[in-house]
């Protein structure tokens, strides 16, 4: 009896070390909590505010919300799939960090696409910021709401009077050497074009990558640059794309940039939120009042055809006179 028992402290410590210090829990989910503040443990219901870094097993940054600049906001929902990091939230308090690892076998077996990286897991390290407890009793509800709503409406403002200061420090460390536009779009013409800038009613044909200030690529349609960066999809086509200029079709950052360019010109646009996503972001890619870097490469401009024929509305047929029935 004792040898058996021995055997398992054994293992256990084996087991213990083999993970690293992670401890198991369901759905092939490991944890480790690095700051514990002893606090009321997240239960279902409550609203949570927490940063995160999702990476790969070779700490290949996947997402990171501190990038972003604006942390996530959700609430601690029921009845949630074994396996989702969301279950390791029940050990943790307001204040506290952990590190999980999502073994990508087990994800997939449950319906899971699986991702295009290398490795065992998807790691994830989190940081919980804020905790509003659901509570009980007869106001329970809208003392809720109004706490979570009264928090939400403090982080927006917070990154709405942060924005100006980040991207004016962007261009300053970056040392860019540009010009603003009156709506205040900061353009660098990195190479000159030929021929006329693009116009209202263009098709521009180019490249793009799309940065945050952070130096983060969110998006692009360049291979080499996806491919370096850990941004490839194989079910993408890289190829240069075309945008109506000056229709409203995209950003108003783009719609500006893109007039003020000529076909071969490689140009940065620094856009305030103002001429990009806004106030309501666009998400979970971008952040609320979040400046966004663009490199853009104009392949060609296309006009419209002159000849080509106009359309002509169809002709209104008159409306017959009604005349009232005879009694």
């Amino acid at each position: 009896m004792k040898k058996n028992l021995m055997f398992l402290v054994i293992a256990a410590v084996g087991l213990a070390s083999c993970n690293g210090g992670f401890k198991q829990a369901p759905g092939g989910l490991l944890y480790n909590i690095h700051i514990d503040k002893s606090g009321p443990k997240i239960k279902d219901g409550d609203f949570i505010s927490l940063n995160a870094v999702t990476k790969t097993d070779g700490d290949s940054v996947l997402f990171s919300s501190y990038e972003q600049g604006a942390a996530s906001n959700s609430i601690m929902q029921k009845n949630r799939p074994v396996g989702d990091v969301a279950n390791i939230f029940q050990y943790l308090a307001e204040g506290d960090s952990v590190t999980v690892k999502a073994n990508i076998d087990s994800m997939v077996k449950r319906g899971m696409r699986r991702p295009p990286i290398k490795g065992k897991y998807i790691v994830y390290e989190i940081k919980i910021e804020k905790v509003i407890p659901k509570g009980t009793g007869k106001d329970a509800d809208s003392t809720f709401n109004g706490q979570v709503k009264k928090y939400m409406a403090t982080q927006v403002q917070a990154m709405a009077k942060a924005e100006d200061a980040k991207m004016k420090k962007y261009i300053a460390d970056k040392k860019l050497n540009g010009t603003t536009t009156a709506d205040g779009l900061y353009y660098i013409v990195n190479k000159p074009g030929v021929g006329d800038k693009a116009a209202l009613g263009d098709t521009a044909e180019l490249f793009y990558t799309g940065k945050f200030l952070t130096g983060k690529i969110f998006e692009t349609n360049i291979k080499e640059v996806a491919q370096k960066n850990n941004n490839y999809n194989p079910g993408l086509q890289y190829k240069p794309i075309r945008v109506p200029v000056g229709v409203k079709k995209v950003i108003a950052g783009w719609d500006e940039g893109l007039q003020l360019m000529s076909k071969g010109e490689k140009a940065t646009f620094v856009i305030p939120s103002k001429l990009g996503y806004g106030e309501q972001g666009y998400y979970p890619v971008i952040a609320p009042y979040t400046s966004l870097v663009f490199e853009v490469e104009v392949v060609d401009i296309i006009h419209p055809n002159p000849n080509a024929p106009k359309y002509a509305p169809p002709a209104l047929q008159p409306t017959a006179k009604l005349t009232p029935a005879k009694k």
